[in-house]
């Protein structure tokens, strides 16, 4: 008997990376006006890539 420990393997490293997109999103304010609006878009939309793979992953 085998077991693929490959979707629990990725679904780990989705929710770490979410993690790591969320604390640099929380360490935004520490940073320029302009950096601010330069990064934002980009973190939330790294985050909301990596939500939609983790919820193909759940179907």
């Amino acid at each position: 008997m085998s077991i693929n420990f490959e979707p629990v393997y990725r679904q780990h490293d989705l929710w770490m990376e979410i993690g790591r997109v969320e604390m640099a999103m929380e360490q935004l304010e520490r940073r320029g006006e302009r950096e601010r609006s330069t990064l934002r878009p980009r973190l939330e939309s790294r985050r909301h890539r990596l939500l939609e793979q983790l919820q193909q992953l759940s179907a």
